[in-house]
């Protein structure tokens, strides 16, 4: 009989969490711990299913993330963080295996995992390539806006635009216009770059679903380029990759449509990249589901490495 490894969630009832239960609910390969209702805020109680749990995901804001570390006294406890606390912290691996060569390595050798953010994947898996192959200097001065669906606030947001009553909430609505969006720490040093990008998200009036678009100047870029040389980079470096699509360049399916569909990944752990590109100018464009790739999806992905299962297990490609 097949040993079942010993799954926590600690934040289980908030919007990853819920979500990472219910993509497990169905693993027979797998037994998740959960902690009685009555007893979510009992610090013996979270510390005993913390340390008894072989893998742990912390699903809780940053200060909280950091005192249930404090709990964890076990040694063989792995931990994967979804909080903002961990994604620059040299002592943690960034876990986005797509990242570059040996990251994936990484993850499955780790005790100490921390989630990527869901605006900074989908940046960082346009950027990172074209940084290293030298199509975009570190030092480049970079702009990327995202759209994305109000799930991603968190249940205090999904509360307020599923209430109605708010004609605001009808249309789309930039926010973090102080220029210091949590996610631009991982955006730079994950992305490869020396310096922040200007980044504005726009949260927009649909549950799920995001998008980051990247303009570029051709000629402004350090190494001779075209938009068919960005595609073929981006296509080359994701070429293996289970849960990353370079769609066709200029996607003609989009073309004719003439709208980008935010929503085409959702209820997946996919990402689709895109290059849409004329001879001076081109756009990068990456889209996920912000609840998918850009968090739970994310996290179980980890998991799976991490514990020694087949990384799509449980997840959706397409």
């Amino acid at each position: 009989m097949t040993t079942k490894h010993l799954v926590y969630v600690d934040g289980q009832e908030g919007t990853t969490g819920l979500k990472i239960h219910e993509m497990l609910a169905d693993r027979a390969d797998l037994e998740v711990i959960q902690i009685a209702p009555e007893k979510r805020k009992d610090v013996a109680e979270r510390a005993r299913l913390l340390n008894e749990s072989e893998l742990a995901l912390l699903c809780l804001p940053d200060e909280a993330s950091r005192e249930a570390i404090g709990l964890v006294t076990n040694p063989r406890t792995k931990l994967i963080d979804a909080s903002t606390a961990f994604r620059t912290d040299s002592q943690w691996h960034y876990g986005l295996p797509e990242l570059s060569a040996g990251q994936r390595q990484s993850i499955i050798g780790s005790q100490r995992v921390s989630n990527p953010g869901c605006h900074a994947t989908a940046f960082i898996l346009l950027v990172r390539p074209l940084v290293d192959a030298g199509f975009l200097a570190p030092e480049s001065a970079l702009s990327a806006t995202s759209i994305t669906g109000y799930s991603g606030g968190g249940k205090k947001m999904i509360q307020t635009y599923e209430a109605g009553g708010n004609s605001e909430l009808q249309a789309a609505r930039p926010y973090a216009l102080g220029l210091s969006h949590k996610h631009l720490p991982e955006m730079t040093r994950h992305g490869g770059l020396t310096q922040a990008p200007i980044f504005m998200p726009i949260v927009g009036p649909f549950y799920q679903g995001l998008t980051v678009s990247i303009p570029l100047e051709l000629r402004a870029l350090p190494r001779k380029s075209s938009g068919e040389a960005l595609h073929d980079c981006l296509s080359e470096r994701f070429s293996r990759e289970p849960f990353v699509r370079v769609m066709p360049l200029h996607d003609p399916e989009t073309i004719e449509h003439e709208f980008f569909d935010t929503q085409r990944c959702n209820r997946t752990n996919r990402v689709d990249l895109f290059v849409f590109a004329n001879e001076k100018q081109a756009i990068l464009m990456a889209c996920l589901d912000n609840l998918g790739k850009g968090a739970s999806g994310a996290a179980v992905q980890n998991m799976n490495l991490m514990l020694g299962y087949d990384e799509p297990s449980g997840l959706r490609s397409l």
